[in-house]
């Protein structure tokens, strides 16, 4: 494998990880504010509480957050295994990806259309799903390229 290639893969794998452990942390926090029944503090915007109340924050009653959870696990564990080379985790770590920048606009519209409100915590899950989605879209280009 090209040198050059095999350097920009595993920075983009060791990035993924790190924006996954960040969003995990973010979802740990929303997901134990939640269930604990304590609010939520937000510095940069003061919609948290309204977000978090609404009847989106949940569903069945596991908090949205939970999703978020498994989602940055999975993608942190991928992109783990991506960077040790398996070309099946980075594959899958694709598909993670997309299905969270999915769910991502769903709540963004949200809060955007329907509350009328932002939560800081979840703009910065947004933040960590849209830089995750960059980078397997780096990788998959620089892919591509390699293989031309």
């Amino acid at each position: 494998m090209n040198d050059k290639y095999q350097r920009v893969r595993r920075a983009i794998y060791i990035l993924a990880m790190i924006f996954s452990l960040t969003g995990l942390a973010d979802a740990i926090y929303l997901t134990t504010q939640h269930l604990t029944g304590q609010s939520v503090r937000c510095a940069v915007v003061t919609g948290c509480s309204t977000v978090l109340a609404s009847r989106y924050s949940s569903v069945a009653g596991i908090p949205t957050a939970a999703f978020g959870i498994v989602g940055y696990f999975t993608a942190f564990s991928l992109a783990t295994l991506a960077f040790y080379g398996s070309v099946n985790a980075g594959r899958i770590l694709r598909l993670v990806v997309a299905a969270m920048m999915a769910a991502t606009v769903w709540l963004f519209y949200l809060q955007a259309v329907v509350i009328h409100a932002f939560c800081a915590w979840c703009l910065l899950s947004a933040a960590m799903t849209t830089l995750l989605v960059l980078l397997v879209l780096v990788e998959r280009s620089a892919s591509q390229r390699r293989s031309v």
